[in-house]
């Protein structure tokens, strides 16, 4: 079924929505309170629904958004010329750009959570005790997930995809950036959910309260069960020191990529360009590469002028710039680049002497993100794999793989770079938590 899409009138920030200028952080609590209920009261009538009314669901608002493609693409030339404006940089703009290829991935990732497994009603554990009690540990809903997101309209329909196919309401704050672009998308998943029996407010945003609706957003403990930030560092930072609501705590991307001594040169030019260059603007791009000094000599060259040519700017130790074509220009690096996540055609790039020496400088330097290495040594594969804490490792691949599409697990939430409930991406099953079930025949306990 088709949903033809009816722009519903809306206020773009708390100034339209109080006519005497922002609302008071007391009404605008209250607001975003009230929209919290209201997702508690829909993800009710989730708790009930098969995996086929959900993925009938998820087909619906997949097909809504292509057939919606022309006015959301016209509302996202508002937020790039926007973003131009104000400055914002080629990889931010990449990430909030939409066009009609891109909305038609988005929405084939929804067709594509339909075709996972449900998670809900997954039995984890379960047992038969010595006195007759019969223990099940199901998969269940959180609830209302909340999520804080800066740039990125692709998230609003990723969330809500996920949010449906495990069985939660979603509240979504997902800024100033990106408003018209997801006003408009909001407006056509709500009339999708409408079109197939379910309460529209399964998907709310509070973009309308702005910056006091996050901070009510991140206060509303008991009505939210989880909240998700999905940005740049301060945000993320933001979210985690105020909230009173549970975070899943996502994390920026300073990748690393290690070339060791017994790397293929070929294969190794191939994973640094394409981990650097075929998408600039994401979490999961390379923003630092290591070479042993015993391959620097044969990879280093070629590796950088491949670079330079596909327009990176490269930011080098003095053992790297020496080795630089004089065709490609290396400016010094300083421990700033070390700690950068450049989310822009920028590298920084290190000689180092030992695989230890490199595990060493991800240690210092790594968000927890992903980081790869390129080799033929197993011993040397093996210790990497083991000895990087972080919640992606790859081996031979590009680190543009962490991906919740690419790994199978459909469209993703966003990366945790925590260590507890959830890590790397979370797909449908890190939105669930866990319920006890236990059948007794009039036991008691002795």
């Amino acid at each position: 079924m088709t949903t033809t899409f009816e722009p519903t009138p809306r206020a773009t920030d708390a100034t339209s929505a109080a006519p005497g200028g922002p609302l008071p952080q007391d009404d605008v609590t209250a607001a975003v309170q009230q929209v919290a209920r209201r997702a508690q009261t829909a993800s009710r009538a989730l708790a009930t629904a098969n995996r086929a009314t959900k993925d009938a669901t998820l087909h619906a608002l997949a097909d809504a958004l292509v057939a919606a493609s022309g006015p959301i693409v016209a509302a996202n030339a508002e937020d790039l010329q926007r973003g131009r404006e104000q400055g914002m940089s080629d990889g931010l703009l990449d990430r909030l750009a939409l066009d009609d290829a891109r909305i038609a991935s988005i929405a084939e990732a929804l067709r594509a959570l339909a075709g996972l497994p449900d998670p809900v009603g997954e039995v984890l554990r379960g047992q038969t005790l010595p006195n007759g009690l019969r223990l099940r540990q199901l998969r269940v809903p959180m609830g209302v997930v909340g999520m804080i997101y800066e740039a990125r309209p692709n998230v609003t329909v990723d969330a809500a995809g996920l949010a449906l196919k495990s069985g939660n309401a979603v509240v979504l704050r997902g800024g100033s950036a990106a408003a018209s672009s997801n006003t408009v998308i909001v407006d056509v998943l709500r009339q999708a959910l409408e079109s197939r029996g379910l309460p529209a407010d399964l998907v709310q945003s509070i973009d309308a309260y702005g910056r006091a609706g996050a901070v009510a957003l991140m206060q509303a403990r008991g009505l939210v069960d989880v909240l998700v930030p999905r940005g740049g560092a301060d945000l993320i930072r933001t979210v985690v020191e105020q909230s009173k609501v549970p975070v899943i705590e996502t994390g920026t991307g300073n990748v690393h990529v290690y070339v060791d001594a017994g790397a293929d040169v070929a294969t190794a030019v191939g994973i640094i360009m394409n981990a650097k260059t075929q998408r600039v603007g994401v979490c999961n791009a390379a923003e630092t590469l290591l070479v042993h000094a015993d391959v620097a000599d044969a990879f280093l060259p070629a590796a950088l002028a491949a670079l330079g040519g596909a327009g990176v700017l490269l930011h080098g130790d003095e053992r790297a710039a020496a080795l630089a074509p004089e065709s490609v220009e290396v400016v010094p690096a300083t421990d700033a680049d070390w700690a950068t996540e450049y989310l822009a055609a920028e590298l920084a790039v290190r000689v180092v002497d030992t695989l230890d020496d490199a595990i060493e400088h991800i240690r210092t330097w790594t968000s927890g993100h992903t980081e790869a290495i390129v080799t033929r040594d197993l011993a040397a594969s093996e210790r990497f794999v083991a000895e990087v804490d972080s919640a992606a490792v790859m081996v031979n691949a590009s680190t543009r793989f962490t991906d919740g599409g690419e790994l199978g697990l459909g469209a993703e939430i966003g990366i945790s770079t925590q260590k507890l409930h959830a890590r790397g991406p979370m797909g449908l099953a890190e939105l669930t938590t866990t319920k006890w079930i236990v059948h007794g025949d009039g036991h008691v306990r002795p």
